[in-house]
């Protein structure tokens, strides 16, 4: 399967990619790939490593799972490829950020430009069957995106990581709060937003504060 990856990171993680666990888990891609319709196309698995290098990471957003949907996991959390309608959690964050920054609603739900600029849009599974929510949790996804967090949070410093919804708040645990900004709320779906404690967080303007407090670029979110 022909995938990208910056050098970066695959210098930082060859290590774990020769673990029996990952091994193990990309023969079970393999054969996903070969014998189901599964989200996203194989070339963009990493693109989420693909797009926001190592080095570049500033701002650290957790997913879950890929979307499950014809043609809209493009391999960065939340994010789908252009001319996809927009799922209803992206949704709640554009019009957050409008209410937090004053941006219009861009028309594209397509948040590469986000990862150009040091954003790590990381799901913890990188991978779904076609329909199937969480139908590749627990094949060893997880564990290669702990050790993700966990590399961050340890080598650099001053990064953002947004923690939205449970899920990704307890996957944050690893961070080290010393070192980096930790902003949490709820989860941006529908299910959660609406009762309270998405809207009027205001995470993109502090982290932008976060980051120029640090002598980093604000990112034009």
């Amino acid at each position: 399967m022909n995938v990208s990856i910056a050098e970066s990171w695959k210098i930082r993680l060859q290590a774990e990619f020769d673990k029996p666990y990952f091994i193990e888990l990309a023969e079970f891609i393999r054969h996903e790939y070969s014998t189901q319709r599964v989200y996203p196309p194989g070339r963009l698995i990493f693109n989420a490593f693909d797009k926001c290098s190592f080095d570049n990471t500033r701002v650290v957003i957790l997913g879950q799972d890929p979307y499950h949907g014809e043609g809209q996991a493009n391999g960065l959390a939340f994010s789908v490829a252009d001319g996809i309608a927009k799922p209803p959690s992206l949704i709640n964050i554009f019009k957050e950020i409008q209410d937090d920054l004053g941006k219009p609603v861009p028309k594209s739900g397509n948040l590469e430009r986000w990862a150009s600029q040091g954003v790590m849009l990381l799901n913890s599974t990188l991978t779904v069957r076609a329909g199937q929510a969480g139908s590749h949790q627990g094949k060893g996804w997880e564990t290669f995106t702990d050790t993700v967090i966990k590399l961050i949070s340890d080598e650099k410093r001053n990064v953002v990581f947004m923690l939205w919804g449970a899920y990704a708040q307890k996957k944050g645990a690893v961070i080290d709060s010393k070192k980096h900004l930790i902003l949490k709320a709820k989860h941006p779906s529908p299910m959660a937003a609406n009762y309270g404690g998405w809207f009027g967080t205001k995470h993109f303007s502090q982290a932008n504060a976060y980051l120029e407090s640090k002598g980093l670029a604000p990112v034009e979110w």
